[in-house]
């Protein structure tokens, strides 16, 4: 799904389709995002997730993630307690889980950096 001039919203898509074959629910209120001069760069809130108002295209030599989080039945995340910034519950609590990859837009395809050799 991945290619310069592609649409974003193919990600989400593709995605949901593979959720929603295999029972999974997707957590709406994380999304992926451009990496760049930081950690969360533009273009901020990708959808991991099927989004019919996602119109924008992935531009050539674009670095961001796509990191899904699927669940038994979680549909947003909530930040555990004040003290720890890190650690996220579904709500509804269900078992979620969450994978990352960096992807490098081209022509050709995906580039994904985060892959090992």
């Amino acid at each position: 799904m991945v290619r310069a001039g592609a649409p974003f919203a193919s990600i989400g898509t593709a995605i949901g389709s593979f959720a929603s074959k295999n029972g999974y629910s997707l957590i709406k209120n994380l999304a992926s995002h451009g990496v760049g001069d930081s950690l969360h760069d533009e273009p901020g809130e990708i959808p991991t997730w099927p989004d019919r108002s996602e119109r924008r295209q992935i531009a050539e030599g674009l670095v961001f993630t796509i990191e899904p989080f699927l669940s038994l039945g979680g549909r947003s995340a909530e930040q555990k307690s004040e003290d720890d910034e890190w650690t996220l519950v579904a709500q509804p609590s269900r078992p979620t889980v969450q994978y990352e990859h960096t992807i490098v837009a081209t022509r050709r395809g995906a580039v994904v950096v985060t892959l090992a050799n």
